[in-house]
């Protein structure tokens, strides 16, 4: 009996060690995002008074409406001359009128990424109950911005996430191909949220040096980790599986390079660039090394300092900007 009471403690002793502290409860959160699909209601259009119609559109979704056309389109606003020509060019593009079929296919059932993102809005509202919740817009950019955000809206670009073997991705000189193995829809909960994260915590400025902008980097799949907790790392940062086994293995051999060449305190712009940036490989890694192997490491060290610290809370780990502290007692040393 004694023998198996032990192994019963033992056995619970590991579960609660495996458990993921931050798959909290949140069935009692109510958190519903407005979703629009932008992209219907603009092709959709009759365009027997197209100008009317823009306007109907535009007093519907304002605040869209103008991000749409000023930043991501960049025809420039409503009240502007020449303006329908530019919406009626973009409307009636061979290639624009074919990425919106496209489209049509590939998300002709949206409900699961709106549960997935509904979901990580509940636990966003967990961890933040004062904070409001953003509209969620969908639309079609021509291959521009994947995500764009403002205070209150998100926006998704759907002709970026369209898979792989999309035929257009191959022809877009502006797209290399590790970009490509990210514009497919399972990416699109994971972008959606570290966008977010950008936008409430945009404190780049703070971040002087590597070892600043690494866990800065950090806190932000950290906050990712928060809202998407049963999502795969290889998903949430975009990698494969074979990239992220490969900074497992070489965890270790990662760090003790950026300290003993004294990189962690460059604030050279091109030292920060070639560990945070996307890129085919982290120049100063091996080739079979992925990108952004700083904001891999960044996030590992927040991890262990939020495991080491149960008592901080996710407002308080985002506001901390100091980057030194947080490593200082985070007591990560990889072997």
């Amino acid at each position: 009996m004694k023998r198996g009471i032990l192994i019963l403690f033992l056995f619970m002793i590991f579960i609660s060690c495996k458990r993921n502290p931050l798959k909290v409860d949140i069935s009692g959160i109510d958190a519903q995002p407005e979703f629009v699909r932008f992209e219907k209601e603009l092709f959709s259009l009759p365009q027997k008074d197209t100008l009317q119609e823009l306007i109907d559109l535009h007093e519907k979704h304002p605040g869209f409406f103008d991000l749409f056309t000023y930043k991501i389109i960049n025809i420039g606003g409503i009240d502007d001359e020449g303006f329908v020509g530019y919406m009626n060019t973009f409307l009636t593009d061979t290639m624009i009128l074919n990425i919106n079929s496209m489209v049509e296919e590939e998300f002709s059932n949206f409900r699961e990424i709106q549960n997935q993102v509904t979901k990580a809005f509940k636990y966003y509202k967990y961890h933040f109950p004062e904070k409001n919740i953003p509209s969620v817009y969908t639309y079609i950019s021509g291959f521009n911005q994947s995500v764009v955000t403002t205070e209150d809206i998100i926006g998704i670009s759907l002709d970026k996430y369209l898979g792989r073997d999309c035929s257009y991705y191959q022809r877009l000189s502006t797209t290399p191909q590790y970009k490509i193995l990210n514009m497919h829809k399972n990416k699109i909960v994971s972008d959606l949220a570290f966008a977010w994260g950008m936008t409430e915590f945009d404190q780049t400025n703070k971040a002087t040096n590597l070892l600043g902008n690494m866990i800065h980097q950090g806190k932000l799949m950290y906050f990712v980790d928060a809202l998407l907790p049963a999502m795969n790392d290889s998903l949430k940062i975009g990698y494969t599986e074979k990239q992220l086994e490969w900074c497992k293995k070489n965890e270790a051999e990662m760090w003790l390079r950026l300290v003993e060449t004294k990189m962690l305190y460059s604030s050279k712009r091109m030292d920060i660039i070639r560990y945070i940036n996307d890129g085919p490989y982290t120049n100063g890694f091996p080739l079979a090394s992925p990108a952004r192997t700083g904001v891999w490491i960044g996030w590992q060290i927040v991890r262990k300092y939020m495991n080491e610290h149960p008592e901080i809370t996710l407002p308080q780990l985002m506001q901390n900007t100091d980057y030194q502290k947080i490593l200082n007692e985070s007591g990560y040393f990889p072997e």
